[in-house]
């Protein structure tokens, strides 16, 4: 599946019907609505405002618990880490990402 049909799939709000939006940990997760090439990196750098929405998500472990990167081969950012090919990749630590309070996020139950 193309990664812009996942994002949607796993993002788009209007995809699901709204007893199932309530219920759907997805729609809570703080990179709703980043890009494709962020959510979805394969280095450090560009995964970087990913890594930041990461570190104040509120859905963080059930997000890498449903993945599972390293069963699923997964490419991107998942459970507040970036990984390719199911393997963690390792963040210089010049690259460290803190999160950034002043980005707006979508609000979380």
């Amino acid at each position: 599946m193309p990664a812009s049909a996942l994002v949607h799939t796993v993002l788009h709000k209007d995809a699901y019907p709204a007893a199932t939006r309530a219920a759907d940990w997805r729609l809570h997760a703080a990179c709703a609505g980043l890009p494709d090439e962020t959510v979805f990196a394969h280095r450090p750098k560009p995964a970087l405002p990913a890594l930041r929405a990461c570190a104040i998500c509120p859905v963080r472990r059930r997000c890498l618990e449903t993945v599972a990167p390293a069963e699923s081969w997964f490419d991107g950012v998942s459970g507040g880490r970036l990984w390719r090919n199911g393997k963690e990749v390792r963040i210089p630590t010049d690259l460290t990402p803190e999160p950034d309070l002043a980005v707006d996020y979508p609000d979380h139950p």
